[in-house]
């Protein structure tokens, strides 16, 4: 009985957090938080020393095998890269590591040469912290990612390297 009612609350517990992802609202640009992202793979990883933060850089299944297959300059339409920012944090076990603090942001381009072509070929969104709100007044926020990537248009607005595994 008891593993039953435990059970039943794992359930439940289930339920809820997926009713809250429903809640997140769009990006002001339309661009909805990619469902399931959280089971995504890893391409890469990076660690920014100007403001403290570390990300895990994840990928959709599209860009995953364009990753790997090295098919990134240009990523193929249907690409979705995602990156999780945290707040670099000390782990209080091991004072040299480094580990993940409060959550900043999560932020995900989305790669449709025609549809987003004013923006270099990517949609851009963004959502803050844990309740996960939508960053932006208006859909003109997508221009601040532009001005920020454009040191990389060359690497088709990307940053990212995809890490190499053995």
């Amino acid at each position: 009985m008891q593993r039953q009612i435990l059970l039943l609350a794992a359930c439940c517990i289930g339920l809820s957090t997926a009713v809250a992802a429903d809640k997140v609202g769009p990006a002001p640009n339309g661009i909805t938080l990619p469902a399931g992202y959280k089971d995504w793979r890893v391409i890469s990883v990076s660690h920014r020393t100007d403001n403290n933060t570390m990300r895990v850089i994840l990928g959709n299944d599209v860009a995953i095998a364009a990753a790997r297959e090295g098919r990134i300059n240009p990523w193929p339409n249907g690409a979705i890269l995602g990156k999780v920012v945290w707040k670099s944090d000390k782990d209080k076990h091991w004072e040299k590591a480094v580990v993940p603090g409060n959550l900043v942001h999560a932020e995900f381009m989305t790669k449709d040469s025609k549809k987003y072509a004013s923006t270099g070929g990517w949609g851009y969104a963004r959502w803050l912290g844990l309740d996960q709100k939508p960053y932006g007044k208006d859909a003109n926020f997508a221009n601040e990612c532009v001005a920020c990537h454009t040191p990389v248009k060359g690497q088709d607005w990307v940053y990212t390297r995809p890490a190499r595994f053995p």
